[in-house]
Formats: C-alpha cells, structure tokens, sequence
C-alpha cells in the first residue's frame, strides 16, 4: 500500500483494501505446480484453484451483473458447486486469467459507479448499494484467502498474504 492509501477517501480505502485480499489470493498460488493447486486438501475437495474461480464467480455475480453489466458465458453453473471445483477440464491458466477478466470487470464497475448507485442481483431479492458489494466482497475474498492460507501452509508450509522479503 502507498502512503496515499491511508488518507484515501472511502471508495479508494475500500478498493484498497479489496485489492490487497485479491493479490493475497494470487500469491497463494505462486511456485506451486498444477497438482499441488489441484490438490484437494478438506473432505469436501477444497482446493486452491477451485477458490480462485469461486472468487472470479462471485465478482462477475456481485459486481458485474448485479449493476446490469456483461458478464462472460461461463462454462460452469455458479448455483452449484462447480464454481468451487477445478475439475470441469479446466486448466490453471484458465482459472486464473478469468479471475483476472473478472477483476477487471469488477474494476470497471467501481470506477464507474457511485458507492450509493443501486445494483440488483438476479438471484435475491431487493436491491444492493455498490457501497454494501464492496465491503461484501472485502469479507469474501478475505474469508477465502484465509482458507488458502490454511490450504497452502498444509501444501507446503508457506503461510502469509504476501512475500517476505
């Protein structure tokens, strides 16, 4: 984070902080190979790709199409648990650069809207403030980098949201 961060206004702190748990979501998978990403580490087959496409779902769902933007056709059914499984066929790249287009989506729909701009997700009831998606995804992709660093301190023993160094 720059200096600039801690004095930003409330969409940048918000953004900000976002950023981070998505980079920290990244780095978990650096300087593993394909099996170790795939590997499924709790008894319901959680692993460290199947995250990150679950995160690129739920940015697309939130972000994306709840303020009335293109979302890509998916290749997996998110109401289910596909989006939390790297098996469809899918490759590691292909996980990861949709999260990337995901993201960048999302980005989009920040910069665009106002933290008050009123969203609808078309799988729940009533409206949501652009405002209440960022801290939503905040908590979300916090949750989930959390899990990764559990799944990859059992992989490897690397623990942390960023290098040391």
């Amino acid at each position: 984070m720059t200096d600039s961060t801690y004095t930003a206004g409330e969409k940048e702190t918000l953004r900000a902080s976002l950023d981070r748990h998505r980079d920290a979501v990244l780095w978990k998978l650096q300087g593993l190979d394909d099996e170790g990403l795939r590997r499924p580490m709790t008894p319901t087959g959680t692993n460290l790709l199947g995250l990150v496409k679950h995160l690129g779902s739920v940015e697309y769902g939130w972000f994306v199409s709840s303020f009335g933007g293109e979302v890509e056709p998916l290749w997996f059914d998110p109401y289910t648990d596909q989006d939390m499984r790297a098996d469809q066929g899918e490759t590691t790249r292909q996980i990861v650069e949709f999260y990337g287009r995901a993201r960048a989506a999302a980005d989009r729909v920040i910069a665009e809207r106002a933290l008050t701009d009123l969203g609808r997700p078309d799988w729940r009831a009533g409206e949501v403030s652009l405002r209440w998606v960022l801290v939503h995804m905040i908590e979300e992709t916090a949750r989930h980098a959390g899990h990764m660093d559990i799944l990859r301190e059992l992989i490897d023993g690397v623990t942390g949201d960023q290098p040391r160094g």
